[in-house]
């Protein structure tokens, strides 16, 4: 049967030290024994079930560092102090161009010295940044425009997802607006968003974009001009009318800009600025990679019973990582069931159908492992307490199911481990195995440094260890800026 080829993000496991290790034999077998798992996907319906979506796309599109960036820029940035920023384009010629776009754009669009300074230093400074972003548009572009025709509101609106997520649909700020639309508690549940133990829709992008545009539309019905609607989105509707009254009675975004906070001051000429950049890009020499797919090119499925991530990567061999990216919505990796509610599984098309061709198989799956819950603890443990290594000398006839349910692991933890990219294990070879605390394999000791690798970044890093940031990296490895390099080893912990 046609396997597809998992592409899983290495965990960066090879850089842990140990105090002790073993090796694992046991007796030779006279049958070689096959996993409950090994035996029902033998019976799988064929599929092909290639993956839609390859590990370095994946990676750029969960980029923290753009977010990061995006962020400096709106908050801390005093636009009005820049000054003359040096860049190869005339004012004239900025002015004629922001007038075209004035004259086909629902927005207020002037030309001020503020606004010629932040679309400078955003071509200076961020051409890397804003090429990776027009890459990243077209994958959620098309999705976005659907939802704003729907609700007829401006399709400019879809830059405003840049500047608010840098459209990282797992952006967190630092107030804890969460998701591509920076939704706030209150304001998500205002929308429908469910926010629970296990799921937060403030993190799916579906939902989001339909609420976003729920949000905005009734913006615009209180304010009637679409750049007071963007300054109200930042800084919430009561500041921007506390505004318009301290600017005696002017509905002119550039009239109240002064009487607004510092943020949502930036956050107007931000937006226009990367408005102006996407549509002039040809012209200022950008050249975006093309998006190898779309998000149109997922589907989704409501799940029967309550379900894992592992269970699910484990089934239809697809990186944990990439359940993870497309379903960010659920907190604790497991798909609930609740009667009366459906919940999704969202999943590369082709994949889907592979799940959906062999869906009765995957629930007989779900159902042998019994408890749910008991499974939720073993996989969490799993995840968090690698700190432990034994390897196991493959016996032959020996699958990597069987090994993997003799150890009590996964095997898409296996295959991580182990780099392999298939199912096939060679006789003789050995296999490296991570166990939890409490384990009669486990060991004690554990590392507090990381090896960096090819395509890592300080951003990417610190999400591996909760409650680590960027700046915890940089404080405890003595780094000034944000470049590091593969073979680094950097500390993890203060």
């Amino acid at each position: 049967m046609k396997k597809g080829i998992i592409t899983a993000v290495l965990l960066g496991f090879s850089c842990i030290n140990f105090a002790q290790e073993k090796e694992v034999t046991e007796p030779n077998l006279e049958l070689p024994k096959v996993s409950y798992l090994d035996s029902l996907k033998a019976t799988f319906v064929e599929h092909n079930a290639s993956n839609c979506i390859d590990e370095r796309w994946m990676a750029e599109l969960s980029n923290d560092e753009i977010f990061e960036e995006m962020q400096s820029d709106v908050i801390e940035t005093d636009i009005d102090s820049l000054g003359n920023i040096s860049y190869d384009l005339s004012t004239d010629l900025l002015k004629k161009r922001l007038a075209k776009l004035d004259s086909q754009s629902p927005f207020n669009i002037e030309y001020t010295p503020a606004l010629e300074s932040v679309i400078k230093v955003f071509l200076k400074n961020r051409k890397s940044s804003l090429e990776r972003l027009m890459a990243i548009s077209e994958y959620y572009f098309p999705m976005f425009e659907e939802h704003l025709a729907k609700y007829d509101v401006p399709l400019e609106i879809k830059y405003l997802a840049i500047v608010e997520s840098a459209l990282n649909p797992k952006a967190r700020s630092r107030v804890g607006a969460t998701g591509l639309w920076q939704f706030m508690y209150p304001t998500g549940r205002q929308f429908n968003l469910e926010v629970n133990s296990y799921v937060d829709e403030r993190y799916d992008p579906l939902k989001a974009t339909e609420a976003a545009c729920q949000y905005l539309s009734n913006l615009y019905r209180i304010f009637g001009d679409w750049s007071l609607v963007l300054a109200s989105y930042n800084a919430g509707p009561g500041n921007v009318s506390k505004a318009i009254r301290r600017s005696g009675g002017s509905q002119n975004y550039w009239n109240i800009r002064r009487n607004l906070p510092r943020e949502t001051a930036n956050y107007v000429p931000a937006f226009l600025a990367t408005m102006y950049i996407f549509e002039h890009k040809n012209e200022h020499g950008f050249v975006p990679k093309k998006a190898p797919v779309s998000y149109f090119e997922t589907d989704t499925v409501a799940v029967k019973k309550e379900i894992t991530f592992q269970q699910i990567a484990d089934l239809i061999d697809i990186p944990i990582e990439q359940i993870e990216f497309l379903n960010p919505i659920y907190k604790l990796n497991t798909i609930p069931y609740v009667e009366g509610k459906q919940h999704f599984l969202r999943l590369p098309k082709n994949k889907l159908g592979y799940f959906v061709s062999n869906e009765d198989k995957v629930y007989a799956y779900v159902d042998h492992l019994g408890s749910q819950k008991e499974n939720i603890k073993k996989e969490a443990l799993a995840v968090s307490s690698k700190s432990n290594v034994i390897y196991h000398k493959i016996r032959s006839g020996q699958s990597l199911g069987v090994i993997a349910e003799k150890y009590g692991v996964s095997v898409s933890n296996l295959k991580r481990w182990n780099r392999l990219r298939g199912n096939t294990i060679r006789a003789g070879k050995s296999l490296k195995i991570y166990t939890s605390k409490g384990s009669s394999y486990s060991k004690s000791n554990s590392s507090s440094y990381y090896t960096v690798r090819s395509g890592d970044s300080l951003y990417s890093i610190a999400r591996k260890y909760p409650g680590v940031s960027a700046n915890d990296l940089k404080k405890w490895n003595d780094i000034s800026g944000t470049n590091i390099k593969p073979g680094m080893k950097l500390k993890t912990k203060g």
